[in-house]
């Protein structure tokens, strides 16, 4: 099933119009989620909106909207009359203007889109709008409204398509100087720094993510089998301490000792994650059911038991590089 779009309209450039459809870039459906659960029962928990005062359940078609503007004072807003003061931008995204992308702080950035064209028409001015972009190596400022709120959109051209990064406004965003003011001007070395580059040197390489691993998910994941397959769970040890800092310079001098003696097997370590990489990279992924996450052991029911008492048995290597399903895309807000 392909996935659902979470926009679909116009991208308009002055009189250069195509219609287009908006997709996330980004996904966290395939982390492991939890429910909560009645611990005596095994049921899992259900929330009921209730009135604060009353305590008495709520139907949806009582709920509106309210902004508080006191203890107890609300002002109602009803779903009519925000529809009445919808932007003209609710289904066009105009482009406003052209920046460089080095003009845009980090700090301002949201969420990455994919921007695509929407049906069989409108290629061409795609096309365009695109290599214009491309062609004056700047980023495009426009505005588009998701879940009712208008938010600033920077397009630019990635491969055949473009990506549409969501900004933030200045007023979510604050200022450094209440933080960073109280820090204090220290004075460094040239030694402590020579030291500290060298230890960045070491460190240094290219930016790979396929190399990356959430040991946290895998923990989880391993976690969530032994406990499937009714094996003990072993409390892990407290990590040991690296003492006192006795002094700045001897911790640098420290650190590139441990470096010398970790880099051996460290460099094997990257060298077998990249072959891996391009293993996995090469082979075509198992087509599955949408939205099916596969775990390392089969879910309990029919066979359960057996299936389970085999996996017991398995070497703990086989929940090492747990496999994924596909990133599904989700309505965003």
């Amino acid at each position: 099933m392909a996935p659902r779009a979470n926009w679909k309209g116009f991208l308009r450039l002055s009189l250069v119009t195509c219609p287009v459809a908006l997709y996330p870039a980004t996904s966290d459906t395939e982390k492991v989620s939890f429910n909560q659960i009645n611990r005596k029962t095994g049921h899992r928990i259900k929330y009921l909106k209730v009135d604060a005062e009353t305590g008495d359940e709520v139907t949806s078609e009582d709920i509106v909207k309210g902004y508080k503007v006191d203890t107890d004072t609300y002002i109602e807003v009803t779903k009519d009359e925000l529809d009445d003061i919808a932007l003209d931008s609710t289904h066009t995204i105009e482009i406003d203007e052209f920046v460089p992308k080095a003009d845009i702080d980090n700090r301002y950035l949201i969420r990455p889109y994919y921007l695509v064209p929407d049906g069989k028409v409108g290629h061409d001015a795609y096309a365009v709008i695109r290599e214009t972009i491309r062609s004056m190596d700047k980023v495009a400022i426009g505005r588009v409204v998701l879940t009712n709120r208008e938010h600033i959109i920077a397009l630019e051209p990635l491969e055949n398509g473009l990506m549409g990064t969501l900004l933030r406004y200045p007023y979510e965003v604050r200022s450094e100087k209440e933080y960073f003011d109280d820090i204090q001007d220290v004075k460094l070395t040239r030694d402590m720094l020579d030291l500290a580059k060298h230890i960045v040197e070491k460190k240094s390489g290219a930016f790979e993510p396929e190399l990356f691993e959430d040991h946290y998910e895998t923990a989880l994941i391993d976690l969530i089998n032994k406990k499937r397959s009714g094996m003990p769970i072993t409390a892990k040890a407290a990590p040991k301490t690296g003492g006192n800092v006795i002094s700045l310079m001897d911790a640098l001098k420290k650190s590139i000792a441990n470096e010398k003696d970790a880099a051996p097997a460290a460099k094997v370590a990257r060298d077998t994650d990249k072959e891996t990489a391009k293993d996995t990279k090469a082979k075509k992924p198992k087509k599955r059911v949408e939205g099916q996450r596969e775990m390392l052991l089969p879910i309990s029911g029919k066979g359960g038991k057996e299936a389970a008492a085999k996996a017991a048995t398995t070497p703990k290597k086989a929940a090492d590089k747990p496999v994924r399903a596909p990133a599904r895309a989700k309505k965003a807000g």
